[in-house]
């Protein structure tokens, strides 16, 4: 676009389309948001265990800034590497089960970092169909030979990693897919690696606090080990809480990411009193499981009542229950509908989904209780009353 006013026009086609997107300006914390004066209840936070505003999560953030001040003030490699982010990179580690960990700033910059690290131009990468946008651009930006196999389809890429028979080759997936909620099948993916000398990246942004019996993630879900091939990115700003990213492995891996990988060397660290925040964070997600115990009794819920009232979700046990709707303005009728009965779902629309599979992504959270759960349900009824969009 040369000028301002194909732009302009741009724009204008995205709003035709359905495809525009809007911010809200939200003024309050947690389940219930206020914006302005409008109270909604919201069903699409990924703060899945109510501890973004925990009293010990927030203490330990205003220690820390008393502590470190309000920003590292460096990068990691300069003078950015505070005691909170080595103590928090340990306690990752022992927690995920893994040698070592490494900090990032975002879950994307790790996946950034990690691809681009190992991989050279040309080198082979086969990504699950519904990647996340963070996988699919570091593959970009490595310049790599990019094969997508079909969504979660483990025979697939068996037949294209037979295909390659040496080098350097990557297998990367979303662990719990955050769009459809559904896991990838790590066990058959790790032994394809091990068979065919790959790497495995798995990005457990939403597994990590929610699934397996101490919310280690997938891959305790799995009961598969954090060892090599396996690299593990997690992301902090989701079930923890707080904000940030660490990727998990072996030593060796740890150590050449900190050499090779342009994203963790070339910003400035994650704040210091986040990282303390984190570490109030991962004490909790470990001594009161009940927070996971709680979120699935609420999708149980939901899942219940959906499907009394005809509606066909996807097939996810997770936290994030997708109810495809197809088209982006049926997807936008129904998230109007929600808003104006008090309860904010957004309409998830082309690009983030194929098109054809708009939808609503409705997440829980154990701050959530079963009046919330029942009041989505009701205000779900009353469109379908008008407006069958249960197929």
């Amino acid at each position: 676009m040369s000028n301002p006013r194909d732009l302009e026009a741009y724009l204008d086609e995205r709003r035709a389309q359905g495809l525009y997107r809007t911010r809200l300006t939200v003024e309050s914390p947690g389940v219930e948001l206020q914006l302005g004066n409008e109270r909604l209840l919201a069903f699409c936070s990924n703060d899945y265990l109510g501890l973004a505003t925990h009293p010990d999560v927030i203490a330990a953030f205003q220690r820390g800034a008393a502590q470190y001040g309000v920003g590292a003030g460096a990068s990691h490699l300069v003078s950015g590497h505070s005691r909170a982010h080595a103590a928090l990179e340990e306690e990752l580690a022992d927690f995920v089960g893994s040698e070592r960990t490494l900090l990032f700033s975002t879950g994307y910059m790790a996946n950034l970092g990690v691809v681009t690290a190992l991989m050279q131009r040309h080198d082979p990468i086969y990504e699950d169909r519904l990647n996340h946008a963070s996988l699919i651009d570091a593959a970009r930006l490595a310049r790599a030979r990019v094969k997508r196999y079909p969504h979660v389809d483990s025979d697939q890429l068996r037949g294209a990693l037979e295909q390659q028979p040496g080098g350097t080759k990557l297998i990367t997936t979303d662990a719990v897919f955050s769009m459809d909620g559904d896991l990838a099948p790590l066990p058959a993916l790790l032994q394809l690696a091990q068979d065919h000398g790959a790497y495995l990246l798995a990005d457990d942004a939403h597994g990590l606090g929610v699934l397996g019996a101490h919310g280690r993630g997938s891959f305790e879900h799995f009961g598969l080990a954090i060892k090599s091939p396996v690299i593990l990115m997690d992301t902090l700003g989701k079930a923890m809480g707080t904000f940030g990213a660490f990727v998990a492995g072996d030593a060796v891996l740890i150590e050449t990411l900190i050499q090779q990988a342009r994203t963790y060397t070339y910003t400035t660290a994650l704040p210091p009193a986040v990282a303390e925040a984190t570490r109030a964070s991962l004490k909790l997600v470990q001594s009161e499981p009940w927070r996971r115990t709680r979120l699935r009794e609420l999708v149980a819920r939901f899942r219940r009542g959906a499907s009394e009232l005809g509606f066909a979700l996807a097939p996810s046990d997770t936290p994030i229950q997708p109810l495809i709707l197809g088209s982006a303005n049926r997807a936008l009728a129904v998230a109007a509908h929600l808003r104006a009965s008090g309860i904010w779902v957004p309409a998830i629309r082309p690009p983030t989904v194929p098109a054809g599979a708009a939808r609503l992504r409705i997440t829980f959270s154990s701050a959530h209780d079963d009046a919330h759960v029942d009041r989505l349900l009701e205000a779900l009824a009353q469109f379908m009353s008008s407006d069958d969009v249960a197929h």
